[in-house]
């Protein structure tokens, strides 16, 4: 009697840690925690949990043994590109784990979000302008252009001897922009004129001379909260990570070793 209890124990036993298995591969067992883990990242990103999700799971598991095994079988992992690989992989998902602890001590806040919202919507707010311009090396070059445009010249050809390839190629045009887009010198010539004037006189910035003219204006437009939060909480998730490891920079004490 006693020999069967302990015969069932064992086959208990066997059955158990055959259940937290996916398969054997070679006689070797594989884990099902592995098939959990990856199913857990997958999650991660939105993917919904499925039986037809599990499947390709547990065969990508086993597909993957097979190749660790025959990597195993010629020598890789004890490879000097392996090994300095996976330190590589070390340090990438402890600084992935670092991270996510970190929002988890400091999450975003939907109040957070609304407060960067409401600060963006005041900077960007009120007009939006439509210009073009001509952007030249020279401010003799910029008069010339003002000049031929008096006289008749049109704006959008003088606009291919533009330094900026970008507005050069749409005959200037800088599409709708905030006034606080432009470096300062640019926006007060630009807010300066009424729509359809040009610039009397050239106007420099740190990218040369620019020739002016306003195309149209019109109130801007901004997206409601609801539709930009995930972007916003983003926004602040980046700015907050890189304040954290500036702060870690400038706490460490580092002792650079090469020139």
């Amino acid at each position: 009697m006693k020999s069967t209890l302990i015969a069932a124990a064992l086959m208990a036993a066997v059955a158990g840690a055959q259940a937290q298995n996916v398969a054997t591969v070679n006689g070797k067992p594989v884990p099902l925690s592995r098939v959990e883990t990856m199913i857990q990242q997958i999650t991660k990103n939105g993917q919904q949990r499925s039986p037809e999700m599990e499947k390709q799971v547990k065969d990508e598991v086993v597909h993957r043994e097979i190749l660790m095994q025959e990597a195993q079988r010629r020598g890789i992992p004890a490879s000097k590109d392996f090994l300095n690989q996976m330190e590589l992989a070390r340090q990438a998902i402890l600084i992935r784990e670092l991270q996510s602890g970190y929002f988890k001590q400091n999450p975003v806040s939907d109040a957070d979000a609304q407060k960067e919202y409401d600060a963006v919507k005041a900077q960007q707010g009120g007009q939006e302008y439509r210009a073009r311009h001509i952007l030249v090396e020279t401010e003799e070059e910029a008069k010339k252009i003002i000049a031929d445009l008096k006289l008749g010249a049109k704006f959008e050809d003088l606009a291919a001897k533009s330094k900026d390839p970008g507005s050069a190629a749409r005959g200037g045009d800088l599409d709708w922009a905030n006034a606080n887009g432009y470096v300062p010198e640019f926006s007060r010539a630009m807010v300066a004129l009424k729509k359809g004037e040009l610039t009397e006189t050239p106007v420099k910035t740190q990218f040369g001379f620019h020739v002016i003219r306003l195309d149209d204006v019109r109130e801007a437009t901004f997206p409601p909260f609801d539709q930009v939060k995930a972007q916003v909480m983003e926004r602040i998730k980046q700015v907050r990570w890189a304040e954290f490891q500036q702060k870690l920079r400038e706490g460490a004490k580092t002792d650079y070793k090469f020139q």
